[in-house]
């Protein structure tokens, strides 16, 4: 996008009396946010939605100034700017009617890749809470998630951390402005997640600092994800709020149970008892949620079948112990039409081949 269009889209996000669902409206009815300022109060006042209060609102706020302002300092400061109508703005978030009409980001991320999940939680982390974020994260790494969270102590920030020690990209949610990192202690944590994944906010660099914006940009981290975790919480706080709007979404979530009485898990307690979170207790339990688990045999599946070589006999064995799971060698023999006596061997090689696998009281498994 041109800077010169960019600008009009900067200062529309601007306008003190227009949310980004009147914002995407107007742009809609008058075809491009150029028109909005160029338009005077008695034509806006006519838009639905609009009104005579709103219309004289926008006449008034000069904000052209300050959007031209913003530009050069993004331009000075390598921002980079996606608005609703990029190719490459994230398609889970502009699902959501109430999405930013645009967001500012520090570092490189594909906020469209296959698997996003953001993990969130108490400020007043335990070290229960934080080895279920670590361990978590570490069993589904295989699936190179994109992991998504707010860079707030706590959970937040383990998060962060853990996904960029695994080797993860993550994604720093902010209710602050890009340059006023909050808290400020996570300054050098942000720096390293803008090297392997990005910071983002809606927040233009003139916005002054107000804790109702860490309300509004809980939003943001439940609709950029598939699922949102939360791991520990109070019986209320921000990571609840988090998870209304993911359930708002109709996006997937989930909660670490924890200890009766214990204060930090009365809000994952109280979502899973209200059904408003399925339980999960590790990374296989995400995995079956999310039908990743599927996908990781399906993957299997296909190297086994590139490697293994395997005969029209073997084939027979493994497609009826799938419909079969536990069947006997007698069964087997029976049902595959193979003699005993060359049964008991191939059966032996087809498990040092790993198609299947000898349980207890000698009965046998697909795992092909």
């Amino acid at each position: 996008m041109k800077a010169e269009e960019l600008v009009f889209y900067i200062a529309t996000s601007m306008l003190q009396e227009v949310g980004p669902i009147k914002a995407k409206h107007l742009i809609s009815y008058l075809g491009s946010p150029e028109a909005i300022f160029k338009s005077k109060a008695s034509t806006l006042e006519k838009i639905p939605n609009i009104g005579s209060t709103i219309a004289k609102a926008i006449v008034k706020d000069h904000v052209l100034e300050a959007a031209e302002k913003e530009m050069e300092y993004i331009l000075k400061n390598d921002i980079s700017v996606l608005t609703y109508v990029d190719e490459t703005f994230p398609y889970r978030l502009k699902n959501c009617e109430d999405a930013p009409l645009l967001f500012y980001y520090k570092g490189d991320v594909d906020f469209n890749a296959q698997k996003i999940i953001s993990i969130v939680g108490t400020r007043n982390a335990t070290e229960y809470g934080k080895q279920c974020c670590k361990n978590l994260i570490n069993e589904i790494k295989s699936h190179n998630p994109i992991i998504v969270s707010g860079l707030a102590f706590g959970i937040d920030a383990c998060a962060h951390r853990e996904a960029l020690s695994a080797g993860l990209t993550t994604i720093a949610v902010l209710g602050t402005q890009l340059a006023k990192v909050s808290p400020t202690s996570h300054v050098e944590l942000a720096k390293n997640i803008t090297k392997q994944g990005c910071v983002m906010s809606e927040y233009h660099s003139q916005t002054i600092f107000d804790s109702k914006l860490f309300v509004r940009r809980n939003r943001i981290i439940a609709a950029l994800s598939d699922a949102t975790i939360v791991v520990e919480s109070k019986a209320k706080g921000g990571a609840l709020i988090t998870a209304d709007f993911a359930n708002q979404y109709n996006r997937d979530v989930c909660a670490f149970p924890g200890n009766a009485g214990n204060k930090f898990s009365q809000g994952c307690n109280e979502l899973i008892k209200k059904n408003k979170a399925a339980l999960i207790e590790n990374g296989h339990d995400l995995e079956e949620l999310l039908n990743w688990d599927i996908e990781t045999k399906i993957q299997k599946k296909s190297q086994r079948e590139l490697f293994v070589d395997i005969s029209d006999e073997e084939k027979k064995v493994v497609d009826y112990l799938a419909e079969n799971p536990d069947s006997s060698i007698d069964k087997i023999a029976i049902e595959c039409e193979i003699p005993m006596s060359k049964l008991s061997a191939q059966l032996l090689n087809m498990e040092f081949k790993g198609l299947i696998r000898c349980m207890p009281g000698k009965l046998f498994r697909n795992e092909w």
